[in-house]
């Protein structure tokens, strides 16, 4: 494989496009974070809930305690006051299920924008990555051992107006095995991928 091409011009415009798009993944990846720190923030009220009902749960319960060595009433008094303990408890079971809930909303919430921040690069500039990276990295393993198979390739690849340069009637000089005309198309295959020819041509 070739991650980038060997003239400049071509070479430079794929780096910038790499970096455009890890830019662009960067960016969302921190939005998905951004926003999530900001959904988790409306987690306050509800521990706000939370550390109420537990603070009433717990001071009923002690008065309840309390309660309990009052002499002839001290039972039905105890057992009055645990029904505010239950109800502290209840209350802070309220808290902690919104904050279960702000959590979940603010997790999903971060995933679903990372993901929609990852669907243009990995849809787009993934896969044409990928396929540049194989077929050059392919050309430039046939460039000294192959050039019949660069000509072949440059003749189903290339404009028709590019290949008449080479010759009037490029495939004919290709099938008589023309080793000039092979040369000069393979040439159009590799500079078409940003690859230098056997010549040295450069951009």
């Amino acid at each position: 494989m070739k991650l980038y091409a060997e003239l400049p011009g071509r070479a430079a415009r794929q780096l910038l496009a790499d970096v455009l798009a890890l830019g662009w993944i960067a960016g969302f990846t921190w939005l998905a974070e951004s926003t999530r720190e900001e959904i988790l923030r409306l987690r306050t009220p509800a521990n706000a809930l939370l550390n109420a009902g537990a603070a009433i749960g717990d001071a009923f319960a002690e008065a309840a305690r309390t309660a309990a060595r009052v002499p002839f009433f001290g039972a039905q008094l105890a057992a009055a006051l645990r029904g505010g303990e239950a109800a502290g408890h209840s209350l802070s079971g309220v808290g902690a299920q919104q904050i279960g809930q702000i959590s979940t909303l603010a997790t999903t919430t971060g995933a679903l924008v990372t993901l929609l921040g990852l669907m243009p690069p990995l849809a787009l500039w993934l896969p044409l990555r990928v396929y540049y990276a194989r077929t050059a990295g392919a050309a430039a393993a046939a460039r000294a051992h192959d050039p019949d198979l660069l000509a072949l390739r440059a003749l189903t690849r290339v404009s028709v107006r590019r290949l008449h340069t080479v010759s009037e009637a490029p495939a004919a000089s290709w099938r008589r095995s023309d080793p000039d005309v092979i040369r000069r198309l393979a040439g159009l295959e590799l500079g078409r991928l940003g690859l230098r020819d056997n010549g040295g041509n450069r951009e």
